[in-house]
């Protein structure tokens, strides 16, 4: 029977060395992003680890272990190496598969591999593909397939792949049974303690690279997909309800109901040209680089820039229902997949088509990606044009059309249409893989410069339609708004999940309907993507009481704020103070300024993020 402990020993200590390899590999991989860590705080990342590495061992060694027992207790028959030799190849093709996953999703969306990613590949998997083909592929694959030599290398020198039946007594047998039991239940769980193990359990330090380096990828990624299958429940239970509605009531509490009339017309027509990616780091105006979109720097001369406006969350789901129904992003969760919910929110496509536009939506993909065609259908949408609408030739990526083409369409559809028109308009070249008609305009072959370049094209498509548009009649009475759908980690490669500058991003009004005495002005008031279906129907003098959680950027007693998050977590900003909040770790990893209080900014995101998945929960 000791021969047999000891060919289990073996079977752990296999498995803790392979994932002790695999953070190895993804600290490496990532080296530039632990600068300025110490030796020590890296050897954390190990021992914080281990723990997590124990219990996926553990569950790892749950079909070994009862093969095992069935095979003492019921069969004389030996049971064959070569079954433990597959078993452990498998496991370990599944395991390097997923560790070089994790490294393609952490460069995008600086989070670990999670349900998210699986889901968004099951229902979209083309565009998911797409997502992340700006990845060193080959060298992604070569990673993987190092990790899997050095396992299958390994496990011939470590593990005994017999399964050795000690003859003995039934008593002895069902002891041992219950010893080898137990102790892989106690791995499992991790702990003596009532709680079992959780994510929180390699949490260590304020620097959350160090934090995410100390999970184990595969305990995380399997944790998240059962707390999602689960029954649906609120995580983010911070507060009693009555404190978090108290909380989040006093933030919206504004002293005077006003706002600042910036439109010649409360009748106009309305076209939100939605801009993927399309970050402030982008906008020399807005703090960005120089020369990534130089017409826009035009149309802010023209236009009424909100400069300090943040996304909701860090995906384009996230984005449009943000703009069109004022809904913070959900973290976790995304509410336009599921149509029961998302067809029981307000909607600016609904409140247009009631007084009297046509009401339309243009993509150059799939409009069915994320659900995005029944949401428009839900909420009375007259027209929408997308991929399936055009010509095989105009589809040039799998993305669907380039946005020269998208935005020539909706040109073609305003002179056709019968003012007054609201229309959403989508682009989607500035998305990876980064593919355009033509060479790009910065030489570059880095994913930085790529992504440069297809935001340079979007600005110069963006310059072609207003330069087209002017010359049509609808064009004098057409207010534009020109927002992103969110942040990117892109051109600068420095802003990871939980910083607010990933979330910054440009809003622009803009057109002939702007008053003249307003075109080339800044509104430096704090907020966020939500906050444009208040402030627009304030101009057109609509209520706007449906979208709570939107608040006019243009009334100067309106409180300032701005509220986002991300798969992991929350930020919250005011004024002279800003936090990001790890729902894992349960700790604050970024400040803003440190001898600033954060308790106010801590308390209200944390309100904000229980009622927002509160409300989420009941539609």
């Amino acid at each position: 029977m000791l021969r047999s402990l000891y060919s289990f020993i073996r079977f752990y200590i296999f498995w803790l060395l392979f994932f002790v390899l695999t953070r190895a590999t993804f600290e490496i991989y990532f080296h530039d992003k632990l600068q300025g860590t110490t030796s020590l705080d890296i050897l954390k990342t190990f021992i914080y680890g281990v723990r997590m590495d124990a219990s996926a061992t553990a569950y790892i060694a749950l079909i070994p272990l009862l093969v095992f027992i069935i095979g003492w207790f019921v069969s004389d028959k030996p049971v064959k190496s070569i079954w433990l030799k597959v078993y452990t190849w498998f496991c370990l093709f599944c395991i390097s598969l997923i560790a070089v996953v994790d490294l393609g999703l952490f460069i995008e969306w600086g989070a670990k591999v999670n349900f998210r990613a699986f889901d968004t590949l099951y229902n979209s998997p083309a565009e998911s593909m797409s997502s992340t083909a700006s990845s060193p592929i080959a060298l992604h694959l070569t990673i993987m397939l190092g990790l899997l030599v050095a396992g299958i290398v390994l496990a011939h020198f470590i593990l005994d792949h017999s399964f050795r039946k000690p003859v003995t007594t039934t008593k002895n047998k069902v002891l041992f049974v219950i010893l080898l039991v137990g102790v892989n239940f106690l791995f499992i769980r991790g702990t003596l303690s009532p709680d079992p193990i959780n994510q929180s359990a390699g949490y260590f330090s304020d620097n959350q690279i160090l934090d995410l380096s100390a999970q184990n990828t595969e305990w995380n990624l399997f944790n998240n997909v059962f707390e999602n299958l689960r029954k649906p429940y609120n995580p983010y239970l911070f507060l009693t309800p009555a404190d978090a509605e108290k909380t989040v009531a006093e933030t919206y509490k504004t002293t005077k109901d006003t706002t600042i009339h910036i439109l010649n017309t409360d009748k106009p027509n309305v076209v939100i040209i939605q801009l993927e990616s399309f970050t402030a780091d982008l906008i020399e105006s807005l703090g960005g680089e120089k020369g990534d979109a130089p017409n826009f720097e035009n149309f802010i001369k023209q236009g009424v820039l909100f400069n300090n406006i943040y996304s909701a969350g860090d995906r384009t789901d996230k984005g449009i229902i943000a703009i069109l129904s004022a809904f913070p992003s959900q973290a976790i969760r995304t509410i336009v997949i599921d149509t029961l919910k998302q067809r029981k929110l307000p909607s600016l496509m609904n409140e247009f088509k009631g007084t009297g536009y046509t009401t339309s939506y243009f993509y150059g993909g799939n409009s069915d990606y994320m659900n995005f065609d029944t949401y428009m259908a839900d909420h009375k949408t007259d027209h929408i044009i997308d991929q399936k609408t055009m010509k095989p030739s105009e589809v040039g990526t799998t993305w669907g059309a380039y946005d020269n083409v998208l935005f020539g369409k909706h040109l073609a559809y305003m002179g056709r249409q019968t003012q007054p028109v609201f229309s959403l308009l989508q682009s989607s070249t500035n998305h990876e893989p980064f593919l355009l008609p033509g060479p790009p305009h910065f030489k570059g072959k880095g994913v930085e410069d790529q992504f440069r370049s297809t935001a340079r094209f979007t600005d110069s498509c963006l310059n072609a339609y207003f330069k087209e548009a002017k010359k049509q009649l609808w064009y004098k009475n057409t207010l534009f708004i020109l927002v992103a759908d969110h942040g990117h980690r892109l051109p600068k490669s420095t802003a990871a999940a939980y910083d607010p500058q990933k979330y910054h991003i440009p809003l622009l009004f803009f057109g002939d309907a702007v008053k003249p005495e307003y075109r080339g002005t800044k509104v430096t008031k704090l907020g966020n993507q939500v906050d444009i279906a208040a402030t627009l129907l304030a101009q057109l003098n609509l209520p706007h009481n449906q979208f709570k959680w939107s608040k006019n950027l243009l009334n100067p007693y309106a409180p300032e704020f701005a509220f986002f998050d991300w798969d992991n977590g929350f930020g919250f900003m005011l004024p002279n103070q800003a936090i990001s909040y790890d729902s894992s770790g349960q700790r604050v990893i970024y400040v803003k300024n440190k001898g600033v209080s954060t308790d106010k900014a801590l308390t209200t995101g944390k309100a904000f993020m229980q009622l927002v998945f509160t409300e989420y929960l009941a539609y």
